[in-house]
């Protein structure tokens, strides 16, 4: 703790070997970080220019791409600034920040993934009725509740830990999240019992999503001509849910087993945490959605065109 300035300051410890390979940690993350933001922008902009992709399901897939670009922006620049510094050290104020950022990202996707889920059941199970139930009012409600709510969510619990006496300056992690519950000097018990229904409201749009999912193949199989429909437009959502949902268990069995765990298997899975969802993400949605698809692979012809022919011809075209 810094007495003059009256800032706490919390160190982490689950660095590995930062000293002696700080500057390859720098280089591949901060690789790492460029492929995130560019490949998330991309495909969002491409969203909003092409009016064809002005459709409920694109629009939430822009919102869970703009959520990944917020979250890797919470957690990179933090990250670099460690790798190059003597000391590996965030004030209290800026750590409670990370851990609401990062909780609130990730309580806003899984409202994301279940609004996605619901309108693919829509279009799949009531075709006829999707224009009358999924207008352009309904969309914007369901994404200011999927960041309002969240947010809302998060910062009780932020506040209430906020208010809670820290004892120890010392996580044995390179991020900040629950686990900084750790360092107060004793556990509080409203904490504990929000957190845990925090967690069991959590678990109302998990059941939710499975439970459309279940009714959009009960139709697929009945209907073989649904069955192609369905394949192509619910697989990258499952396949983001269950890589979002194995992440999110992982996090909260780590923080859990915080004092067990070794510090480099703890340093390893943790990067590799923060560098799959934001990644796997765009690269998803990028090859399996074929409207997307097409728009790539268009902007990319367009970039060869204007590499090996004269701008102005290639602006023309």
């Amino acid at each position: 703790m810094d007495y003059r300035l009256n800032v706490t300051y919390i160190t982490f410890g689950g660095y590995v070997e930062v000293h002696k390979y700080r500057y390859l940690y720098f280089v591949v993350m901060f690789t790492v970080y460029i492929l995130i933001i560019g490949s998330n922008v991309t495909i969002v902009c491409i969203i909003m220019i092409h009016k064809n992709l002005h459709e409920p399901m694109y629009i939430f897939i822009a919102a869970l791409l703009i959520n990944s670009v917020l979250f890797s922006t919470a957690i990179y620049p933090k990250l670099l600034i460690d790798f190059l510094s003597e000391k590996q050290i965030i004030s209290y104020p800026a750590c409670l920040l990370q851990w609401f950022s990062s909780h609130w990202l990730a309580v806003s996707d899984f409202f994301l993934l279940s609004f996605m889920a619901y309108d693919r059941y829509v279009s799949i199970c009531n075709p006829l009725q999707y224009t009358t139930i999924m207008q352009r009012t309904t969309v914007y409600i369901f994404l200011c509740s999927a960041w309002i709510l969240p947010a809302c969510l998060v910062s009780v619990l932020i506040l209430l830990n906020a208010k809670r006496k820290i004892c120890t300056f010392h996580l044995k992690g390179i991020l900040c999240n629950s686990s900084v519950q750790t360092l107060q000097c004793a556990r509080s018990l409203i904490v504990n019992i929000y957190g845990l229904i925090l967690v069991t409201f959590l678990l109302l749009p998990v059941v939710f999503i499975f439970f459309t999912y279940s009714k959009i193949l009960v139709v697929s199989y009945r209907c073989r001509g649904v069955r192609r429909r369905a394949a192509q437009t619910c697989l990258p959502h499952l396949l983001v849910l269950i890589n979002f949902t194995c992440l999110i268990s992982y996090s909260l069995i780590l923080d859990q087993l915080e004092l067990d765990s070794p510090k480099t298997v703890r340093f390893i899975m943790t990067i590799q945490a923060v560098i799959y969802q934001p990644l796997f993400n765009p690269l998803i949605y990028g090859l399996k959605m074929r409207r997307i698809y097409d728009h790539l692979k268009k902007l990319f012809c367009r970039m060869v065109l204007c590499l090996h022919t004269d701008k102005s011809q290639c602006f023309v075209s």
